[in-house]
């Protein structure tokens, strides 16, 4: 017989709180039009984008993160230095190490949490998510600070056509916590590594170590093979994200896709049947995709603007390169 004590977590956890930080510029269609052949009508058409946020030097994935996690915290109403854990979602934090994690920990007046970073792309909300439920089911902290954030200008190549005008910056966070009742349901996640040359960097980073010129790193996909992806398989996994949580679509209030692109999202919508009473997140027209940050910062603005409401039940579906996903059903808080 084991001779370890069992864990003592709460029964159920949900989200409690939720912030973000968009940079102050704004960047229209016409400022990438300066570096690409292609028009306002063509980005609007192809994508839904109308502008995005860039940020300056000194909005920094950490200080961003700051800003968001304040505001989260806040929204909670908890103490900083209750908070057992700080998960970070990012693909554009370019330490290797420390961990960024750390350093948000500190500066938000968590104490010494556990902190660390996760790379899941587009789906790295979702994965935070999941792993901070299974902290405060598990008993190891009562209180995990998810954030996903981005500074994806500093990886976009201004001169790729299929690609300048999708990314934008930003940082959106929650506090998840203990609860009495379900209020994440369980998470369909996973990956499909065969796909992974669709969305990627386009040189590695010890690249640089070579005696050979290369331009700055960027992001690059195969826009065609990922939108059909997308559309029909991220559609199956959300289905089964409602099947896992027991509810139908006639049950959803809200629905919160990561902000990829608004023909997916339109699409996905139809595919899934989804009732006119659900209010669909369309963030990406005025924020772009902010990869990791576009989940809990569309979250956010949906309840900040009165179009979602404290105790809705939300679909969240995240997915991007690797190609990785992640959907679950939450409360909102």
């Amino acid at each position: 017989m084991s001779k370890i004590k069992p864990s003592k977590g709460a029964p159920y956890a949900r989200i409690l709180g939720v912030g973000g930080y968009r940079p102050t510029r704004v960047v229209p269609n016409e400022v990438i039009l300066e570096t690409i052949d292609s028009s306002d009508e063509w980005i609007r058409s192809r994508s839904g984008i109308a502008t995005r946020h860039w940020a300056s030097e000194d909005e920094t994935v950490a200080a961003m993160s700051i800003e968001a996690s304040g505001k989260a915290i806040a929204d909670a109403g908890i103490d900083p230095a209750q908070i057992g854990a700080v998960v970070v979602s990012t693909v554009s934090h370019f330490k290797q190490t420390p961990a960024v994690a750390t350093e948000i920990a500190h500066k938000v007046g968590a104490g010494r949490p556990a902190a660390f970073d996760i790379s899941a792309g587009c789906a790295g909300f979702g994965y935070g998510l999941t792993l901070a439920k299974g902290m405060i089911v598990e008993g190891s902290a009562e209180y995990v600070l998810v954030i996903g954030v981005e500074r994806l200008s500093d990886l976009t190549d201004l001169e790729d056509r299929a690609t300048a005008f999708l990314f934008g910056d930003g940082a959106g966070a929650v506090v998840v916590g203990p609860s009495r009742e379900p209020a994440i349901g369980p998470t369909v996640w996973g990956s499909e590594g065969d796909k992974s040359e669709t969305i990627k960097q386009t040189v590695a980073w010890d690249t640089f170590h070579a005696d050979r010129p290369e331009k700055f790193p960027a992001i690059t996909q195969e826009g065609q093979a990922v939108f059909r992806w997308a559309v029909y398989e991220m559609a199956k996994v959300a289905q089964q994200a409602l099947d896992a949580a027991g509810i139908s679509p006639e049950d959803l209030d809200v629905f919160i896709p990561h902000q990829a692109n608004m023909r997916i999202i339109d699409s996905m919508v139809k595919t899934l049947k989804l009732p006119e009473h659900v209010t669909v997140a369309r963030d990406v027209e005025t924020t772009g995709n902010t990869s990791a940050a576009s989940i809990p910062l569309a979250m956010e603005r949906l309840l900040a603007t009165g179009q979602a409401k404290s105790g809705d039940t939300a679909l969240v579906i995240g997915f991007g390169a690797g190609l990785v996903y992640a959907a679950t059903v939450v409360t909102l808080p």
